[in-house]
Order: C-alpha cells, then structure tokens, then sequence
C-alpha cells in the first residue's frame, strides 16, 4: 500500500487523526490522536498517550483504520494493522517525539499502522470507495 506525498502531508499537518478499533467481541471505540505522522508511504506513527480501551483493544485485535480530522485536507480512510512497541527503536523515537511536544508525557508505546487499504471519505458520489 502506497500513501501519496499529498496524503503524508496532510496526516502530519492535521494534528489529529481520529483512530478507530474494535474489542474482542466487536464492539467499535474510535479516539483522537494527537502524535500521529507517517514514517514512510506504508506505515504511520501514532503514539500511545492516554490510550487504555484503544490499546487493549489493539492489543486483541490489531486491525485498526485512521482519518485525517480535517477530511477537506485528507479525504481518505486509512485501514491496516498494526504493530506495538514498548521497547526499541520505534518507542525511543515515539518517547522522544512525545516530549518534544508536551515534557509530561510519557507514551505507553510507539503504534506503527500497516497501511493495507485507502478509502475515499470525499463526499459525493466516490465516498467509500477503495483508493488503493
């Protein structure tokens, strides 16, 4: 899977992305985000602040998708799934991250998103439809 230039851009501009997941028995949880960046055209970053039912969530079940907050910038869905990390490269970068932007916090783990579909959210007559 393949993210645009365009669409990097727009996911690290828009501070927040809205994060949705779903428990063991289904049930959906969608939370915003506000450290989330691609680290490159497959896989975005997002850090784990204050997630508890998203990160168990993720934990049992690793498939989640992402939305840029301003979908007049970014009007894509992004779906995949995810790995966690709680130790190594990935989390020292997300920690570091983290407290460049806010010295209080301190991430519980660096999410990586596997970028494995595109969805448009455009409104019209393609919303919905698979992009990539």
């Amino acid at each position: 899977m393949v993210l645009s230039q365009e669409m990097m851009e727009a996911i690290e501009k828009n501070n927040i992305v809205w994060l949705a997941t779903a428990n063991k028995d289904n049930k959906p949880n969608v939370v915003p985000i506000g450290l989330a960046r691609p680290l490159n055209n497959e896989k975005v970053l997002l850090v784990a602040n204050f997630m508890n039912k998203t990160f168990e969530n993720l934990k049992n079940n690793p498939q989640a998708s992402i939305a840029a907050n301003n979908i007049s910038e970014c009007p894509y869905q992004f779906k995949g799934n995810v790995e966690i990390h709680e130790s190594g490269k990935y989390f020292d970068d997300a920690v570091d991250w983290a407290k460049s932007v806010m010295s209080q916090l301190n991430p519980k783990a660096a999410v990586l998103l596997n970028i494995e579909q595109i969805y448009s959210v455009q409104p019209g007559p393609d919303a919905g439809k698979k992009v990539v």
